[in-house]
Order: structure tokens, then C-alpha cells, then sequence
């Protein structure tokens, strides 16, 4: 019994009829695409299936204008785009939002397992008669539910006027040396911090952290595992296309956080200078609070100079955005020459950004990085370049757990395996101080790797160096 009765249904059409069970679990699968059409999905299918000849796996279902509740062999998988919801009775397989199907060429199923995840919105139940129940009320609530993409936000005028307002504040406060300075760094830091940290109504009463935090382990797992297909396959899987739901909304990963931190520390340190130097020519403390235009700086009185650093005001705006498109748009040597914006767009489309074969050789005296790298250019071995934001600031606003709490907690954490490691470490040195003969550490004593390699022999699994 390896064939049922598959459902699909969207906010416009519903599709059935009787389909291989794995042809089903490819379809959840598909759904960490998040698909919000049939076709979306079907696109999304050749991930898992790849199409014989051209040809679909579902072409052979049929549209109707209500679903078939008739279980078939195996039994019954329906799948609802609208209200996100799977719904399965079937002795095939017990599909769930996570788990890995096996790639099928076209011709047969391989051995190439390609894991899967899938968003926490999504609903499985086991009744068939429990969806029947529960799609109506989904369907509402997600057809009520506004779906925008924060980045015209994140990006935009919001992020500059706020940028600006708050150097003014910085400006007017403290007109001492040019330097960055210690105290001017904390400065900077600062502005960045409460930009990231204070909830906005145009985001929905969310902070922009908040917002470019909700998704970020999905999509960073969706990434992880394009990679380990791209690894077991030597080719890239399909990317999401530009016009599906999934990239218009797309959520935010871990390359496009490190490079928004980057981005807006750029913008503060580039914008300085010129706000300065347009606070210095209508010297009027500002306000309290004022926040929105450089013009509140100035003798409210005083229309021409109202006018005039009105005017400056969108100068400074115009400079900012001519600066933002620059570096967003050319190679960044700090990126390894990558383009910033072309690292957040492959993000977008789920596309994990490879290495060349010499780009995996950190070391050319590391045989391991020697060995990867030949791999690599001979197409065994294929690499992956990845941000992680080690050099962002140590503060909660910075790092990407979502409540202070986490956040506090993992620094506990953190500081008590230092201390572990320094106490260890102090011990050994008064022992070896003492004279006396220690037993091998493979943590203190690593192996000489390249006499490892000369000799054929295997490093310890276990050491951290392997």
C-alpha cells in the first residue's frame, strides 16, 4: 500500500487525485519553501523530485471545487496553503514539520536524504474531520492577518530621519574632538542600540531586532540544509523565485542581520561629520525629545533658518541614501570582497554562498586547509562561507537572542566555563612549574597534524582541532 489520496488547496483552486505516498511527503517537505500557491509549491518541488522530461510530479491531479475525502490505498494527505494546515490519515508515512525525504532523480529514488523544517505556523492534525473543523477559523485569521516587508522600513527613510535626529542630539551635546574616541564610540553604539531596541508602530508595535529575529533559525536551517544537499549532490539546489511569496516577505537569517549591524554603523560614522557640521551652522541647542527634523534645532521664530535647515535636514537624508546604495551595491573587503547586497538577495532565495576551491585555504601551512582546497578544485569537496557577527558590540541589543533573559543567561554560562578553563589552565602551569611529568591533554597538547598526515594516521575524533 504505497499510493493516496492527495489534496492541495490554495485561496484560489483545490487540486486531487490518487499519487505515490512519497510524493506527498515531498510535498510537506516543499512547504519550508512557504509556499502560498500550488504553483509556488510545485516549483518548490524539484528540490526533492526532479522532473522527468519536463513534467511535474502532481500534473496528474485534477482541479475540483471541493476536496476528496476518500481515502485511497494508503489513505488520504491534504494540504492547505490557505490555512496552513497538513491533515493525514495514511499507513504510507506520518508526515510532521520536520524530518528528510530522499532526492528522487527523475528515474529513482537515491540515498541523498535532504532534511527539512518547516515554519511554526503551520498546523498537522491526524483527522481528517478535525481540519474540516479548524480550516475556516485558520483561513480568517491569516486572510485578516497584514503581511509587509519591514525592509522599506529597516532600509528606508524611517531608519535615515532616526539615524540623523538622534547625531543631532549627539551633536549638539558633545562638539569636542573629532577622534572617535572612546566616549564617542559608546555614543554611537548607543544611537545604534536604541534604534535596533524601541518598538514602532510601522512595524507593528515591534522593535526592527524583534522583527529581523522572528525568523532567523528557519531560515538559517533552511540555508544549513541547502548546503548539505549542495555537498551530496555537487550541484545547487533550486532557489526560491524572486516573485513567490517566500522572497517578496522573505524573513531575516544571520548574514543579512551581521550585515544590517554593519550597514547602520557605517551610516552613523559616515553621517557625523556632515550633521556636525550642519548642527554648528544654527548653533541652537535642541530640544528635548526633538527627534523628527533638523529644523526643531532652531529658533522656531526664525523661518528662513527654519527654511534653511529644513533644506539641510534633506541634504543630509540625500547623502545618506547616495552612501547606503554605495556600499550595499560594490565588493566589500571586510565581506571577501563579496557585494552586501547580493549576500542578502541569495539569503532571500535560499542560495548558501559557496567558496572557490583556494578561498577554503585559511592556512596554506594547514594540511587540512591544503586538502579541502585541492579537493575543492578538482569538484570533490565544495565550501561554504558563512558571517556569525563576532565582531559585533557585546551588548543584548547586538546579539541575537530574543529576551535580555537568554541573553543574560548564556553570559553566566559563558563566564563559567572561562573560569573553569583559566583555573585548569593556572593548575597546569604550577604543576609543570613543580616539575612535574602531566599525562597528554588533547586540549593543552594538540597533535602536529602535519606529521599526523605524513604518517597516514587519523587525528583523535575528539579533538577540538578535527
Amino acid at each position: 500500500m504505497s499510493e493516496i489520496k492527495l489534496n492541495l488547496i490554495d485561496s484560489q483552486q483545490i487540486l486531487h487525485g490518487t499519487i505515490h505516498g512519497s510524493i506527498g511527503d515531498a510535498c510537506v517537505a516543499a512547504l519550508s519553501t512557504e509556499p502560498e500557491t500550488i504553483s509556488e509549491l510545485e516549483a518548490a518541488l524539484v528540490r526533492y523530485l526532479k522532473p522527468l522530461d519536463g513534467r511535474s510530479a502532481i500534473m496528474w491531479l485534477q482541479t475540483d471545487t471541493s476536496i476528496d475525502e476518500r481515502p485511497w490505498d494508503a489513505g488520504i494527505v491534504v494540504i492547505d496553503l490557505a490555512a496552513r494546515i497538513v491533515a493525514s490519515e495514511s499507513t504510507y508515512s506520518q508526515p510532521g514539520p520536520e524530518g528528510q525525504v530522499h532526492y528522487h532523480n527523475g528515474e529513482h529514488s537515491t540515498d541523498v536524504p535532504v532534511i527539512y523544517r518547516l515554519s511554526n505556523d503551520w498546523l498537522f492534525l491526524d483527522s481528517i474531520e478535525e481540519y474540516e473543523l479548524t480550516r475556516h477559523e485558520r483561513r480568517q485569521k491569516r486572510a485578516s492577518s497584514e503581511t509587509f516587508d519591514a525592509r522599506a522600513i529597516l532600509y528606508g527613510r524611517p531608519l535615515l530621519e532616526f539615524l540623523v535626529s538622534e547625531l543631532i542630539v549627539l551633536s549638539n551635546s558633545s562638539r569636542g574632538e573629532e577622534d572617535p574616541s572612546d566616549a564617542l564610540i559608546k555614543e554611537i553604539s548607543a544611537i545604534h542600540a536604541r534604534w535596533l531596541s524601541i518598538p514602532r508602530a510601522d512595524l507593528g508595535n515591534q522593535s526592527p531586532r524583534d522583527v529581523m529575529l522572528a525568523r532567523q533559525d528557519f531560515i538559517d536551517f533552511d540555508l544549513h540544509t541547502r548546503s548539505i544537499q549542495w555537498s551530496l549532490q555537487r550541484e545547487g539546489p533550486p532557489c526560491l523565485p524572486i516573485d513567490s511569496f517566500a522572497y517578496r516577505f522573505a524573513g531575516f537569517g544571520t548574514h543579512e542581520w551581521v550585515i544590517y549591524y554593519d550597514l547602520v554603523r557605517h551610516l552613523l560614522w559616515s553621517a557625523l561629520p556632515s550633521v556636525r557640521q550642519r548642527v554648528q551652522k544654527h548653533p541652537s541647542v535642541c530640544r528635548d525629545g526633538a527627534a523628527d527634523e533638523l529644523a526643531a534645532c532652531v529658533d522656531a521664530s526664525d523661518l528662513s533658518s527654519r527654511q534653511s535647515s529644513s533644506f539641510e535636514l534633506e541634504e543630509t537624508i540625500t547623502l545618506l541614501t547616495d552612501i547606503k546604495t554605495v556600499w550595499l551595491e560594490e565588493p566589500n573587503h571586510e565581506l571577501d570582497n563579496r557585494i552586501p547586497a547580493l549576500i542578502i538577495d541569495n539569503e532571500r532565495r535560499r542560495l548558501p554562498e559557496a567558496m572557490l576551491g583556494r578561498e577554503m585555504v585559511i592556512d596554506e601551512d594547514c594540511p587540512v586547509c591544503r586538502m579541502m582546497g585541492n579537493d575543492a578544485e578538482l569538484g570533490l569537496e565544495v565550501g561554504f562561507w558563512g558571517l556569525d557577527g563576532a565582531h559585533m558590540d557585546d551588548d543584548f541589543a547586538f546579539s541575537s537572542f530574543r529576551t535580555r533573559e537568554e541573553w543574560e543567561a548564556d553570559r553566566r554560562q559563558w563566564k563559567e566555563f572561562n573560569d573553569a578553563f583559566n583555573r585548569k589552565w593556572e593548575e597546569r602551569q604550577q604543576r609543570l612549574a613543580r616539575g612535574e611529568v602531566l599525562e597528554p591533554d588533547p586540549y593543552f597538547d594538540p597533535p602536529d597534524l602535519d606529521n599526523l598526515f605524513r604518517s597516514g594516521e587519523q587525528p583523535d575524533s575528539d579533538h577540538p582541532a578535527s
